[in-house]
């Protein structure tokens, strides 16, 4: 018999979801069915309710001012690459940091060649957290943006947000959030962070279904933000031209209805248990992988120290085995499910000192792990580390 799943890639996608997820996303196919704004019809006009239900949550998590502020995307890349392309224009200048994830360095990459954008990447410390005084010194005239991974996928490290969010405030710049780590796994305000854009994709920690994303957009900001594509609504079908108002401004094309019943779902899921109860249970959890991984002679682990500095993610290496080998290993010995890797973010790794060996095995904690997971996958990495010596 193969060994119990124990699963620890949570910052590439949840696992398990909440039941009521399960149930949501069958009861949308298997009762409604129907594409949102596109009839006046019962199962449409369900459809519209389940979308307006996302929408008021995620607006609720979030402290957004108004739910119209929520733009639903096919995930969180979608989402980054909706922000930054749909406002730098030829000419502008980016700060970002060697923390990124490859959903903000590659559309980076694409526009300083298509639109000739500067770009100046902020290093970050050996534990991945980055200095809001390197930001203030990066800034410049034509700086219209500021795009930072709230926690780092690799190293778990949470960014001074809020600080940096002060620093870009007071220049005049935008003020990009990727929160693919954080959103569900931390309480987040987007006014207490001052952020104009934050995205983040569904499937994480807000424990929705794959494909399906959001961007948040502070009023006034959609009056210089273009849109990324363009087509139907269900509004306005008259116009040849995309609608200006939000959501429908970014929302071209029939939105993934399973998927949105699936997150409607999880963020009442959240509410009620509370993101910060949430919160506090993983990280003792943390707490708890990241001591037993250190005692275990072998293997290095990278991050924060101070566990209020990161979220449920631990990367490491195990002496004698290269990241994706210990990871396959480990599923296939104690059936520790992990990612090994470089998890799209290189610039994190050359820093670590990690890119040319392979980065790094990372495990990721989510809503649903345990006390008896956490022990397991100790006593897994011990076991591998413990083969390597002898």
């Amino acid at each position: 018999m193969p060994p119990r799943r124990l699963y620890f890639d949570n910052a590439a996608t949840s696992w398990p979801k909440p039941e009521s997820v399960y149930r949501a996303v069958d009861r949308f196919q298997r009762e409604v069915g129907a594409a949102a704004g596109r009839g006046a019809y019962a199962a449409s006009l369900e459809a519209d309710r389940i979308v307006a239900a996302a929408r008021r949550h995620m607006a609720r998590l979030l402290g957004s001012e108004s739910s119209r502020q929520i733009v639903f995307a096919n995930s969180g890349t979608d989402s980054l690459n909706l922000a930054l392309h749909g406002w730098l224009r030829p000419g502008d200048h980016v700060v970002t940091t060697a923390a990124e994830h490859n959903s903000v360095l590659r559309p980076l990459g694409e526009l300083a060649v298509r639109r000739q954008i500067g770009v100046t990447r902020v290093a970050c410390d050996s534990a991945g957290l980055v200095d809001p005084d390197d930001i203030r010194r990066a800034l410049r005239p034509a700086t219209r943006l500021v795009a930072i991974v709230h926690a780092s996928n690799v190293t778990g490290a949470i960014q001074p947000a809020e600080e940096i969010g002060q620093v870009v405030r007071s220049h005049g710049a935008a003020f990009l959030i990727d929160a693919a780590q954080t959103i569900g796994h931390l309480p987040i305000s987007v006014n207490s962070l001052n952020a104009d854009f934050l995205a983040a994709p569904a499937h994480k920690g807000l424990l929705g279904p794959l494909g399906t994303g959001l961007l948040y957009i502070r009023a006034g900001r959609e009056s210089e933000l273009l849109s990324f594509r363009q087509g139907g609504t269900g509004t306005r079908s008259q116009d040849d031209r995309q609608p200006d108002s939000l959501p429908d401004k970014y929302e071209a094309g029939n939105l993934n209805m399973p998927g949105l019943a699936g997150l409607a779902a999880a963020v009442e899921f959240l509410e009620q248990e509370g993101v910060a109860a949430i919160a506090a249970r993983e990280a003792a959890l943390a707490d708890r992988l990241q001591a037993g991984l250190q005692e275990i002679i072998g293997v290095t682990v990278y991050g924060p120290a101070d566990s209020s500095r990161r979220v449920g993610v631990a990367s490491i290496n195990i002496r004698g085995y290269d990241p994706q080998e210990a990871a396959t290993l480990l599923d296939c010995s104690f059936g520790i499910q992990v990612r090994g890797g470089l998890h799209c973010a290189p610039a994190m790794h050359e820093r670590l000192g990690t890119l040319a060996t392979g980065g790094t095995v990372r495990f990721s904690l989510g809503a649903f792990n345990s006390e008896s997971d956490v022990d397991a996958a100790i006593a897994g990495v011990a076991t591998l580390a413990r083969n390597a010596i002898d």
